[in-house]
Order: C-alpha cells, then sequence, then structure tokens
C-alpha cells in the first residue's frame, strides 16, 4: 500500500474552498494521491462545453455526477454504459464498453478521450467523452491515506 506523505496531506488541506465543499477536497486529495489518475489537470464540465475544440480528440479529466444512467447488451453479449456528467455550469454525455459500477447521483473522476462531435450513421453526437477509467468520489476512503 503507498502511503502520502505528511507534507502531501498539508497539500490537500489547502485545496479545500468552502463553496466546494467536500468533493473539491477530495479531487485535491486525489490530485496529491500518485498513480489515481493520469497527471493530466482536472478540469470542469464548463471548460469543455465553453471550448470544445480546444479539448477536441484529447484525454481529459474531468469531475461532475453521474445522470441518466443507461446500460446495454450487443447481439454479441458485450456491455455498454452511457451517462451525462453534470455539474453546476453544464453537462456532457460519458460511453464507455463494460460494465459500470456507478450509480445515479454519485460525484465521480473520468478520464477519457473528449471529442467535440462525432458521427454515427446520420447522427450527430456532441460533447462526448469515451471513459478509460472511473473513479468514484463517494467511495473514496479516507482511511486509506497513512
Amino acid at each position: 500500500m503507498r502511503h502520502v506523505s505528511a507534507s502531501s496531506f498539508r497539500h490537500v488541506a489547502t485545496c479545500a474552498f468552502p463553496s466546494r465543499g467536500g468533493l473539491l477536497l477530495l479531487v485535491c486529495l486525489l490530485a496529491a494521491v500518485p498513480g489515481l489518475l493520469s497527471a493530466r489537470s482536472m478540469l470542469q464540465v464548463a471548460d469543455l462545453v465553453s471550448h470544445p475544440e480546444q479539448y477536441n480528440r484529447q484525454v481529459v479529466v474531468v469531475v461532475g455526477q453521474v445522470a441518466n444512467l443507461q446500460t446495454a447488451t450487443n447481439r454479441r453479449g458485450k456491455s455498454f454504459y452511457g451517462f451525462l456528467l453534470k455539474d453546476t455550469n453544464g453537462a456532457v454525455k460519458v460511453i464507455g464498453k463494460g460494465k459500470t459500477l456507478v450509480q445515479n447521483g454519485e460525484n465521480i473522476v473520468v478520464e477519457g478521450k473528449f471529442s467535440r462531435l462525432r458521427r454515427t450513421g446520420r447522427a450527430i453526437i456532441y460533447n462526448e467523452i469515451q471513459a478509460r477509467r472511473i473513479l468514484s468520489l463517494d467511495r473514496f476512503s479516507p482511511e486509506l491515506i497513512g
């Protein structure tokens, strides 16, 4: 088990802002723990929605809340999921292969490839993240920090 040094923990404590509550504290804690997510900077949904061309086809790390979770299985038995990742400033669609353990209303961090626009047949899908990794903030246990 990896432990976070005392200096990292002090850095975590300085990240909390009252306007964002416990969610921002957990995001800062994740940033302090090596290896949980890649070293990319954390974005808000508003960043993607406001400047989609800047992040198009890039791997992004975004924090938000799960809404409208849907799961499906194709004819070959492969599972897929999709949901909206929301915050107070907007929403982006997240899709992925396999099964997901997230639930509606859960606060998460998503790492994945962002697409400003994707065509599928006659449909055009805007502002979508193809998830590579999802980390639940609601199930994160501070007791893991030593």
